[in-house]
């Protein structure tokens, strides 16, 4: 417990803290509504549907949440700050739930079953939907089987295998909480990478050469390893994209792919190397 109450003490002392807030506040929201989107759905199963298998359905859509906006935190959080964050986040969430879940767990409810469970939740989450590699906010073939797989699991969670009702409502569930989380994401930097106002200077009169004491992270390169192997993705800031024509982001994607495979050789090549065995396999190529 002492180190859970340090955990939540980090949370509410991190530079993140009220996006952690905003981003678990609409995790389980959404997770709330679509299980609730979900039973309509199906309403045949919804009515011989235990309490039980509700919860899982419930951890199911926190468990997609999770990967999704682990894809979208690089996109925004400084690579080496991308991991703890990801921590927090599940700090965060445990703590909302906690907090949901108070009146119906009473004076004698298990808190520390809420951490388990949800670390578990998280855990799984990696394991059935980290080795689909694609970018959040991109249409994409290996994206659409992602999202399949997850509408698959609903379904069957739901004890309806091939209800394409049940599967096309949780993939539009899924697919249509990554916008919402990109528009807090955009908000977190909008707030925090506003040039400060300089006392009596007009923002159109101020030298083209000043600096206004900000720095927008446009491209990222991250490379991590798994086991026996290195992944390395690139990806860039999501107003920076939509600024690029066509032909400017086909030429761009080339060279980053380019860039991408070198570095990731490397990286590759250090991190597997004798010297570096003990070192933090995760970091910024």
């Amino acid at each position: 417990m002492g180190r859970f109450l340090e955990d939540l003490m980090a949370v509410s002392q991190s530079p993140y803290a009220g996006l952690l807030r905003e981003l678990a506040t609409l995790m389980l929201a959404v997770s709330g509504e679509s299980v609730t989107m979900i039973k309509r759905s199906a309403p045949e199963q919804a009515l011989k549907m235990k309490k039980r298998k509700e919860w899982d359905l419930y951890l199911e859509f926190l468990k997609v949440m999770f990967n999704l906006a682990d894809r979208l935190s690089p996109l925004y959080i400084p690579i080496q700050e991308q991991p703890p964050f990801m921590d927090s986040l599940e700090d965060a969430v445990t703590k909302q739930l906690q907090t949901m879940l108070a009146p119906a767990l009473g004076p004698d409810g298990d808190e520390m079953e809420i951490v388990m469970t949800i670390g578990k939740a998280v855990a799984e989450s990696r394991e059935r939907y980290e080795r689909f590699r694609f970018l959040a906010t991109e249409d994409s073939k290996v994206k659409d089987e992602f999202l399949k797989l997850f509408g698959d699991r609903i379904a069957q969670l739901m004890d309806a295998p091939g209800n394409g009702v049940v599967t096309s409502a949780a993939t539009l569930c899924a697919s249509s909480v990554i916008g919402a989380m990109k528009a807090l994401f955009d908000g977190f930097e909008k707030r925090n990478l506003a040039p400060e106002p300089v006392p009596g200077v007009a923002s159109s009169d101020r030298p083209a050469g000043g600096a206004t004491g900000n720095e927008i992270k446009l491209v990222s390169v991250m490379s991590t390893v798994k086991g026996e192997e290195v992944e390395t993705r690139w990806g860039l800031h999501p107003r920076f994209r939509q600024d690029l024509k066509p032909e400017q982001a086909q030429e761009l994607s080339q060279l980053m792919n380019r860039i991408t495979q070198i570095l990731g050789e490397r990286y590759a090549a250090v991190a597997f190397s004798a010297d570096w065995a003990t070192w933090n396999r995760i970091g910024h190529a």
